[in-house]
């Protein structure tokens, strides 16, 4: 067998490093425990066969875990195993593959194994650490969690986990003692926040409310810990802060369901439930906040294995079954993804978010049929629902079916209060669907509330400048759009290619190639950017380099409608110029980036998961 050591596949660094990142990255979601109810199954699992080779085996098993088919590798690598049983480099890859893919128990069996040939690998130690934290025999769980190698005392994994083991014991002042003992200034907010956790479990209050406090004053931002803080306020007799907290949270991220929820329930009166409940969600708050930071960090087999081992600590946590959802989305797993989303019970906050989560998964898919109906699914239950309105539009959009996607944003502008910032991006997708439909006084209009609402929003400014210029109207103010929202987003290729597109509409070629040049390296892989330096360098005399970048264009897949015309360039180039308002025309290609305060975005401090 072919021998490959596992420390190239996970390091143990990947496992262990935690700090001020986790809680950048791990910000989003709160489960309310419940049973899931059964639905129909949405996805069509892929069908793959073990061969009767260990190489051929250990083989497909190294092609799937680099793909992060998580099932696939885990099923190959037991099967190589089997042939060679005592391979331990062999069975420390099937150990890691079958806790990625969530083989708890059998991955427990692994690191029994493991520990015999190599009593110091830490990752052993840590699962069979969380084994012992399960059942809740903590000195148990120490010692295993303290036995992994030399610096175990600092390891951030090792401690929180630690503190947790003390709480589980009802001894506040060694748990807090093993949390004050990471005292890197970056790990202030982690460390103030599990300090809270802890001293609020075992009934400290006033500990918990200066820990809370300290954390909250140095980022306000968080929703997960918005969430703790407000709850522990809301329940011990000051709603009034706590719904000041999360309004305030609301300003950040308008209508996240979290949020919301907790505002309706003040409201209604009805207790607010502390997020950590026990030792045991204490440390599976610990793994999934690391988890999160590792698949931010693109650490994501150990994203996989952390957010998989808080599961087996708290199965019922909805927030982690998102946040490994969508890790499995961003890993292109989208069955798996798919199957994950699923998980989160009917009537918890997320489920709303799951199923639009899944929607946009199945998209991905191209199953574009049954992402309608998914979110029509969801429209059905919440007719108001400003994300799913948005979601929708935006597929009906990417569609080119802009009257549909009016529609939808139409519906999504009306469900959002008058003067909200965030209706600024509803405006946005909105006027371009406008825009595409050839209703330009509609569209422009949008643009212009949108600006009104954020009068320096670089997508606003580029696609309203860009259309001015486009249309020979405001040249001047629409230049200076153009140059702001560069300026606003420098590294960004398609904002930098609309203000060298507009160089290019008004005969100023050497400005055009300059700026599209630079569009060109920030997007190498854009087609319609090198379409336009082409048509720049044909301009300017360049016309090998110009047949150069169309061709490049034509394999880098452009919209079949804007295919023929390439083709027909890399023919005959362009038609003798007659006056720079009749060069070759084209509209900017919708921005790939979108509004964050309206659809999923990027996970950032305020969202994620």
């Amino acid at each position: 067998m072919v021998q490959l050591s596992l420390r190239a596949s996970v390091s143990r660094s990947a496992l262990v490093r935690g700090g001020r990142a986790w809680l950048a990255a791990a910000v989003l979601l709160a489960g309310v425990p419940a049973v899931a109810e059964a639905r129909d199954v949405i996805t069509i699992a892929k069908p793959f066969e073990v061969g009767e080779s260990a190489v051929g085996n250990y083989l497909a098993a190294l092609v799937a875990g680099a793909d992060r088919d998580t099932l696939a590798a885990a099923t190959f690598f037991r099967e190589a195993l089997r042939a060679d049983p005592d391979n331990g480099e062999l069975l420390e890859r099937t150990f890691v593959a079958a806790l990625s893919n969530g083989d708890t128990s059998e991955g427990l069996d692994f690191a029994r194994r493991l520990i015999k040939s190599d009593p110091k690998n830490g990752l052993s130690h840590l699962v069979l650490g969380v084994e012992q934290m399960k059942d809740k025999h903590y000195v148990a769980a120490r010692r295993q969690l303290m036995s992994g190698g030399p610096g175990r005392e600092r390891d951030v994994t090792a401690t929180l986990l630690t503190a947790w083991t003390w709480a589980g014991q009802g001894d506040e002042k060694k748990a807090l003692a093993a949390v004050d003992s990471m005292t890197d200034s970056n790990l202030g907010v982690f460390r103030d926040y599990h300090a809270a956790l802890i001293a609020d479990l075992l009934g400290d209050a006033t500990e918990a409310t200066k820990r809370f406090q300290a954390a909250y004053a140095a980022d306000k931002t968080i929703l997960r810990l918005t969430d703790a803080y407000g709850r522990f306020l809301a329940r011990h007799g000051d709603q009034a802060k706590a719904a000041t907290i999360f309004s305030s949270f609301n300003d950040v991220l308008p209508h996240h369901p979290l949020i919301e929820a907790d505002l309706a329930d003040l409201k209604a009166n009805k207790p607010l439930q502390p997020l950590i409940r026990s030792a045991q969600d204490g440390a599976a708050e610990v793994l999934y906040g690391l988890g999160a930071a590792g698949g931010r960090q693109g650490d994501d087999l150990a994203a996989l294995i952390y957010l998989r081992l808080s599961l087996y600590l708290a199965p019922d946590n909805s927030l982690v079954m998102v946040t490994l959802a969508d890790t499995y989305a961003r890993l292109k797993q989208n069955e798996v993804a798919i199957d994950v989303y699923e998980m989160v019970p009917p009537k918890n906050p997320l489920r709303p978010n799951a199923d639009i989560q899944t929607a946009l998964t199945l998209d991905a898919l191209d199953r574009k049929d049954d992402a309608i109906k998914a979110l029509q699914a969801v429209l059905k239950d919440r007719p108001k629902d400003i994300e799913a309105w948005t979601t929708l539009g935006n597929m009906q959009r990417e569609a080119k079916h802009y009257d549909d996607a009016i529609t939808s944003y139409t519906s999504a502008i009306d469900a959002t209060a008058p003067g909200e910032k965030s209706l600024w991006g509803l405006l946005y997708f909105r006027g371009i669907a406008y825009e595409r439909d050839k209703q330009w006084p509609k569209a422009e209009d949008d643009f212009k509330r949108a600006l009104t609402l954020y009068p320096d929003q670089p997508l606003v400014l580029n696609y309203l400048g860009y259309s001015w210029i486009d249309k020979g109207i405001h040249l001047d103010e629409g230049f200076k759009m153009l140059r702001r929202a560069v300026a606003l987003r420098p590294e960004d290729g398609y904002v930098v290619d609309s203000l060298g597109w507009a160089h290019f509409k008004l005969g100023e070629y050497d400005e055009a190639v300059k700026d599209l040049e630079r569009a060109v390296s920030l997007k190498p892989s854009d087609p319609t950017i090198n379409d336009h330096l082409g048509d720049a360098y044909w301009r300017m005399g360049r016309k090998l380099e110009a047949q150069f970048q169309w061709n490049h264009a034509r394999d880098l897949n452009p919209d079949a409608d804007d295919l023929p015309a390439i083709q027909a360039k890399i023919k005959d180039g362009l038609p003798e110029e007659k006056h720079p308002a009749a060069a070759d025309s084209g509209t900017p290609p919708a921005p790939s980036t979108t509004p964050p305060a309206v659809t999923a975005p990027e996970p950032t401090k305020n969202n994620g998961g």
